[in-house]
């Protein structure tokens, strides 16, 4: 059974004059009063007899008072904290009669009951990750958010780049109509050369037939005598004038154009291979940062897959991009209220066996939701003892002047009046 607190007595703590309070099993006791009455001095003064010196007030002693301060709490299993004397000395006693020390205390007593304000003072990376170590998970979703961020970095960078490159390919000019590959001055004068050489041939062989041709008017005046020389020159002559017949001289006008504009069909060329290499790399960065996005994705819904197979402290806590979250909310967008039973749901399951938990300032919350608040701890077995700004109602104790006072009544400061507290 969760250890709660049964009985609570005090005597010149801070501005408490003289009290004994019996909580509430479950849920809220309200300890009520207007400001500067000692409401939170019941709360540092439970904590000073259960959390040791570490939750002693600077001044302890109640101002005006010639005794010492005096402190007993009883817990449901039979421990007895007792504090008195000039030094406030600690006596512990467990249920068999024995005695002990603080550390037993610390055994049975989760410190962030003590303290809730530590723990709602905390970041809300600190808040999430000790949700994460009351539920086991802290060390696995430790490893998938370091790998969820390196992820997301290598994402960036890879995005970062490709819209880079894709802005860059988008500002490269395009010239259409010039070749994929630069032109060789060598090849076109090769070919330039090949031509003329062609046409040297072609002009040896006219000439060669014009030396024939007159060779043959030479010789015709000779064709009596030399008949079969003639018959010889005739016979060259027919063959060489076929062979001049049909050539064609080919045109080098083209070539010589190329070779003069080759330096600008080239610079063309080459900026078209850097528009078509920038428009391929920033595909290639497009399509990394597109699968680094699903690998993104994976990681996330891995770690929300795990988040919600885990046993959570209450319903719709869970841990987003390293923070604490309450129904999709983070803590500063979560009302005061939710806050508070965020807070209460945590701290209760770092130590399940310490059942009850201290609240200080609960004026932040309207009466209905006071009343769910209160109804949620009964319903989860939890003792809560809380401070309010009021004298309504919703009070199971009104604090007057350092004391407990029945509601409409002045306490009387000579002796203690004992109450037992109730829920609303």
């Amino acid at each position: 059974m969760p250890i709660k607190i049964t009985q609570f007595e005090a005597e010149n703590v801070k501005r408490i004059k003289a009290l004994q309070l019996t909580p509430a099993e479950n849920g809220l006791t309200v300890i009520g009063g207007r400001n500067n009455q000692g409401k939170t001095s019941v709360l540092d003064a439970i904590m000073w007899a259960l959390g040791g010196d570490r939750y002693r007030p600077s001044q302890a002693h109640r101002e005006g008072s010639v005794l010492p301060p005096r402190e007993r709490l009883v817990l449901s299993n039979g421990v007895i904290v007792e504090r008195s004397g000039k030094n406030s000395d600690l006596k512990v006693t467990d249920a068999q009669g024995k005695k002990a020390g603080q550390q037993l205390l610390n055994s049975l007593v989760e410190q962030l009951a003590l303290d809730m304000p530590k723990f709602m003072q905390s970041t809300s990376r600190e808040k999430a990750s000790t949700l994460l170590r009351v539920i086991g998970l802290e060390e696995q979703v430790n490893a998938l958010e370091r790998q969820e961020k390196d992820l997301y970095d290598q994402r960036r960078t890879v995005g970062q780049i490709a819209d880079q490159k894709a802005k860059h390919a988008k500002e490269l000019p395009e010239w259409p109509g010039v070749p994929l590959e630069p032109i060789s001055a060598y090849d076109l004068i090769q070919q330039q050369q090949a031509i003329l050489a062609r046409n040297g041939e072609n002009q040896r062989k006219r000439e060669r037939a014009e030396q024939l041709e007159r060779q043959r008017a030479e010789l015709a005046q000779e064709l009596a005598k030399l008949q079969t020389q003639y018959d010889t020159i005739c016979r060259d002559c027919d063959i060489a004038q076929r062979d001049a017949i049909d050539l064609l001289d080919e045109a080098t006008d083209e070539l010589e154009a190329s070779i003069r504009d080759i330096e600008a069909t080239n610079a063309k060329v080459r900026t078209n291979q850097d528009k078509a290499r920038a428009e391929t790399e920033a595909k290639e960065y497009g399509d990394q940062y597109t699968a680094l996005t699903a690998q993104l994705e994976a990681v996330r819904q891995q770690k929300a897959n795990l988040l919600q197979g885990a046993k959570l402290p209450l319903p719709g806590l869970s841990v987003e991009d390293g923070e604490l979250t309450y129904l999709g909310k983070p803590w500063d967008c979560m009302s005061g209220s939710d806050q508070l039973k965020v807070s209460t749901a945590i701290v209760r399951a770092l130590k399940p066996e310490c059942g009850f938990v201290l609240l200080d300032k609960l004026e932040q919350m309207d009466l209905e939701t006071l009343r769910e608040f209160s109804a949620w701890m009964e319903t989860e077995g939890l003792q809560g003892i809380a401070t309010r700004v009021s004298t309504g109602g919703e009070c199971s104790i009104i604090i007057e002047d350092g004391c407990i006072s029945e509601a409409g009544h002045p306490a009387d400061t000579a002796d203690p009046i004992s109450w037992k507290a109730g829920v609303f």
